[in-house]
């Protein structure tokens, strides 16, 4: 009997598996996707309900929350497209970190500013 080991692995040379994707991982982007465009849509209406039954600042930032979401549609079209990319060319990283940051930060000082100008605004 051989004292070796059945399989050996030499330092110089590296063996190269294939990656399964799961089927799994194009759901949960698919459910990103459709997370992302429910907020939007709950954002949307919101900014319907504003120019449609507000005064004149509040059609203001009716406007304003239109254009906030509508941004945000045509981004979570683009990080699908962009994750789905990823997964069928087997990529290791897909994640979104500055989108959704980007986000709050808007929609904080959008409501921040809708807040501030509610309370001095004098009709």
């Amino acid at each position: 009997m051989s004292t070796q080991p059945l399989l050996q692995r030499t330092a110089a040379k590296r063996i190269a598996l294939p990656v399964r994707q799961e089927p799994k991982v194009y759901f949960a982007n698919e459910r990103t996707y459709l997370s992302w465009m429910h907020f939007s849509v709950v954002l949307g209406g919101l900014a319907v309900g504003l120019l449609n039954f507000g005064d004149k600042l509040s059609k203001i930032f009716g406007a304003i929350y239109t254009v906030i979401a509508m941004a945000m549609m045509s981004y979570a079209l683009f990080r699908y497209h962009q994750r789905a990319n990823a997964i069928r060319k087997k990529a290791q990283a897909y994640d979104d970190r500055v989108g959704p940051t980007i986000l709050c930060v808007v929609l904080i000082i959008s409501v921040l500013t809708n807040v501030v100008f509610k309370l001095t605004y004098e009709p």
